[in-house]
């Protein structure tokens, strides 16, 4: 019998351009640490706010990779 077993782990992503960016370093991020990385869930969004401007984008992502 043979399955596919993944795992799922959350990290935290941080961009001074926007959301695509912190989503990008991310994905990234995790693709040069985690092997079989199959896919990202967007869970959460936030901005940083200075002066009535945005100055910082933040995502929490959930990251899923297939386990050897």
């Amino acid at each position: 019998m043979s399955g596919t077993v993944a795992r799922i782990t959350e990290i935290s992503a941080r961009s001074d351009v926007g959301f695509d960016d912190a989503i990008k370093v991310g994905v990234e991020r995790a693709t040069a640490t985690l092997r079989n990385v199959q896919g990202a869930w967007v869970k959460e969004q936030k901005v940083d706010v200075t002066d009535g401007h945005i100055t910082h984008w933040q995502v929490v992502l959930e990251i899923t990779f297939v386990l050897d």
